[in-house]
């Protein structure tokens, strides 16, 4: 597969990839994985593009990797729910495991996680061998965002969905997020048992409101420094992708914006405890918080018809363009910020691109230097890329190296 000849200068004008700062995996193995019951796998350092039809298990190795990071992975799914099914009649379940060798600034990092032996929605992480607590320590090592065809509908979903993506972004660039995320999340259900067991003690009740309110505003604060740099990286449309201007939505985020973050905890505490007294007295009573929040954004592209129209009311293309600006600004900015890209997983993205906007994405990708695991199923709209990718053809979980491949 051969670059087309007018793409060459396109992507020659972007900086070439340097070894000196950057985080990526090196190699991957999985097993009991989705439809993979083995599976290894050694790249090197540049773009990887996995080609194959639909089913052939292109985004399941993506899911893969995106258990490298903390949170439950690109589809949001339950920790039984990725278990390769055995073949009828094998007793027991296999837990599934995902093992990687990554490479990053302080150098080579073996990490692993997965189901528990014991069963049930427990995840277990491995670092260099040793078991570790919590998920959060997988983000301090190298930063990973994705996008899937499923996030096309983004800014038409709920709330939850945008809160989601902006918390994975700020995990990428802050690792110390997810703790506080898993905190907030950890007191918000057990105060909801609470309530479900018609729990009467003030004071278990007043503690876990303090946790709430000390974690709710640190992650309202930390989506608020994430826009407010995003806002500044978006400023100006870049190439064919879209400018945009983004805003956070919720009491609390209001409150941060009117007084001091201490102001705002004590606010917060006094507005659970009075949300908590309204439900127990069965008046009902909204309850604010960073669970509230929602992100809302706006295209901006001077000249374009759709400059200055919400991203809901914009087409499913301009939607997909302006997540990927969104996504490319925070790349840039990890890169400023911990001094390597994420690795970025793009799920089918050239498939709905023109190919103006496809060279942009790609040459921006090499300029980062940042490891992009893309698939698809026509394997010649990633040709642009010429030699710099690596290209693997996936059959029926298998994966088939390109001849033209560079060493890894």
């Amino acid at each position: 597969m051969n670059a087309h000849p007018d793409s060459r200068d396109h992507l020659a004008s972007a900086p070439a990839l340097t070894s000196a700062v950057r985080a990526g995996v090196r190699r991957i193995s999985l097993s009991a994985f989705r439809s993979y019951d083995t599976l290894k796998l050694e790249v090197g350092d540049g773009p990887v593009v996995l080609a194959g039809a639909n089913g052939s298990g292109k985004t399941n190795l993506l899911e893969a990797i995106s258990f490298l990071a903390p949170g439950r992975g690109l589809r949001g799914a339950r920790l039984t729910g990725v278990t390769h099914a055995l073949p009828t009649g094998l007793p027991g379940v296999k837990p599934w495991a995902v093992a990687a060798e990554v490479y990053t600034p302080e150098g080579d990092v073996r990490m692993g996680t997965g189901l528990a032996p014991e069963g049930g929605e427990k995840r277990v992480v491995h670092v260099d061998g040793a078991a570790v607590r919590g998920q959060a320590v997988l983000a301090r090592h190298f930063g990973l965002v994705w996008l899937t065809p499923a996030m096309d509908r983004l800014f038409l979903e709920a709330p939850a969905a945008r809160r989601k993506f902006l918390d994975r972004l700020i995990i990428a660039f802050d690792p110390d997020h997810a703790g506080r995320t898993a905190a907030f999340d950890r007191a918000y259900r057990q105060r909801a048992r609470l309530f479900r067991d018609a729990v009467k003690d003030g004071v278990w009740y007043a503690s876990l409101e303090d946790t709430m309110a000390r974690y709710g505003v640190a992650i309202a604060a930390a989506r608020r420094d994430m826009i407010n740099r995003l806002n500044a990286a978006l400023v100006d449309a870049r190439g064919p992708f879209p400018g945009a201007r983004l805003e956070l939505q919720g009491a609390v985020d209001d409150w941060l914006v009117q007084m001091p973050a201490v102001d705002v905890e004590e606010k917060l505490r006094g507005a659970l405890a009075q949300s908590r007294a309204a439900r127990m007295a069965e008046d009902g009573a909204s309850e604010p918080g960073p669970h509230r929040s929602d992100l809302v954004a706006v295209f901006a592209m001077p000249g374009h018809d759709s400059h200055g129209q919400a991203a809901e009311q914009c087409s499913t293309g301009e939607q997909k363009a302006l997540l990927i600006a969104i996504l490319l600004a925070q790349a840039r900015l990890q890169k400023i910020q911990r001094g390597f890209a994420p690795v970025l997983l793009l799920d089918e993205i050239a498939a709905h691109l023109d190919r103006q906007r496809r060279q942009a994405l790609f040459s921006e990708i090499l300029a980062l230097g940042a490891q992009a695991w893309m698939t698809g199923t026509d394997e010649g709209v990633f040709a642009d890329l010429g030699p710099s990718a690596q290209v693997f053809a996936i059959r029926r979980n298998s994966l088939v190296p390109s001849p033209r491949n560079p060493p890894p």
